[in-house]
């Protein structure tokens, strides 16, 4: 399984990353919310672990955009922000789940397992560069969320350089 985690504390970050490497995930890491949307638009994820309060983007934000892109990735917010009113918000916006810092390790572990299970539609085999994305399983392309008719060739070509 392959996971992101979007933390800008560092250690914390750190810390994260080195306990789902010892429970066999998959795991990269970035530190800012713009950074966030980049990885997750040119990557397939299993899951992300996203924290609301990012330097460029928000946490919030980040959901937003990639939300609008299509990208259905189970998401997990991991926040300070304990308000009743940011835990809705959150949720409403598009999230699969949201923890409250300081957690336990084994309680986010066991709320990843549950997120995880859950069946997505983004677990489609789906090439993204930019605008443009490749989608394996019913050969469909398309840039700008516009659908562009290619040769079976032009998509083996595509699908390659992808």
């Amino acid at each position: 399984m392959r996971i992101l985690v979007v933390e800008d504390e560092k250690d914390l970050n750190q810390t994260i990353v080195q306990k789902l490497v010892s429970e066999n995930y998959n795991v990269d890491t970035c530190f800012d919310g713009k950074e966030a949307v980049e990885f997750i638009t040119l990557a397939e994820y299993d899951g992300v672990i996203l924290d609301a309060m990012l330097p460029e983007m928000d946490g919030f934000e980040v959901l937003r955009k990639i939300r609008a892109n299509g990208i259905n990735t189970p998401i997990m917010f991991l926040s300070a922000k304990d308000g009743i009113e940011d835990i809705v918000r959150g949720l409403d916006e598009g999230a699969d789940d949201y923890m409250v810092k300081p957690f336990s390790f084994e309680e986010l572990l066991a709320r990843l397992r549950v997120l995880l299970r859950r069946p997505t539609s983004s677990r489609r085999n789906v090439y993204r560069c930019g605008s443009l994305s490749l989608d394996v399983g019913s050969h469909i392309v398309k840039r700008d969320g516009k659908r562009i008719n290619i040769s079976a060739r032009e998509y083996a070509v595509l699908l390659y350089l992808l």
